[in-house]
């Protein structure tokens, strides 16, 4: 998939998803690129604020029209391109937290927010991207538990990093998909609970469900519109 033709940029936006739903529903192409400098009313998954400070991260958001199914694995596919893009960009130690969020070194650089219309035939994926967030400068509910990519990477080469890589996730199959998830999976193994129970993570399953072993062996399947997970607090 070829990202950015047609390319989008604010200097200041309220959340370049919102400013992508209304270019798709103008009947803009596959591809469309939104980005910003700084995003002033981004949002995470279930509602959760995302702020993009100015100078300092990368909000940028796809227009991706073709048949979605939810659940399905255009997250993953995301997910796994951003996983790429880091790593290009310099990072070591990059996983992916079913089934949004980015670690490096088991610390949330990125999040990735998929929003589709299947009835209209296309999504929007969002990432927000942190280069240069000090540890002081995050709120503090998210200080050691957040990170930036750092090493001096510019919002110039971030985009195009994501542009590339993500776009090539996108095209995937999905057994290259899951194949990649696995890699990067920064869940399996871990202890994880919900409102219905707990248990360890051991993997997803072909629709990009979180898979989870309860301690009397059943497998639970969670859907990622229908949990709110919970860590350990070292490993959230």
């Amino acid at each position: 998939m070829i990202i950015g033709r047609p390319h989008l940029h604010y200097r200041q936006v309220d959340s370049t998803n919102e400013r992508a739903r209304q270019v798709a529903a103008g009947g803009a192409p596959d591809g469309t690129l939104v980005t910003a400098a700084e995003q002033t009313a981004g949002r995470g998954r279930q509602g959760r604020p995302w702020s993009t400070p100015a100078g300092s991260a990368v909000a940028w958001s796809v227009l991706i029209r073709r048949q979605v199914e939810i659940p399905g694995t255009l997250p993953l596919q995301v997910g796994t391109g951003v996983c790429d893009a880091v790593e290009a960009l310099g990072a070591s130690g990059v996983q992916m937290k079913w089934p949004n969020d980015i670690w490096i070194d088991g610390r949330k650089c990125a999040g990735i927010l998929v929003e589709a219309r299947p009835q209209d035939g296309w999504a929007v994926a969002g990432v927000g991207l942190n280069l240069s967030i000090e540890d002081d400068e995050f709120p503090e509910e998210l200080r050691g538990r957040a990170t930036s990519l750092g090493g001096g990477v510019t919002f110039t080469e971030a985009v195009a990093a994501l542009n590339e890589r993500v776009g090539r996730s996108i095209d995937r199959p999905v057994e290259e998909t899951l194949a990649a998830f696995a890699d990067r999976d920064g869940l399996r193994g871990r202890q994880v609970s919900w409102a219905e129970g707990q248990g360890t993570a051991v993997g997803i399953d072909p629709q990009g469900n979180l898979l989870v072993e309860s301690t009397a062996g059943c497998i639970a399947t969670l859907n990622a519109g229908e949990v709110h997970l919970s860590l350990p607090v070292d490993a959230a």
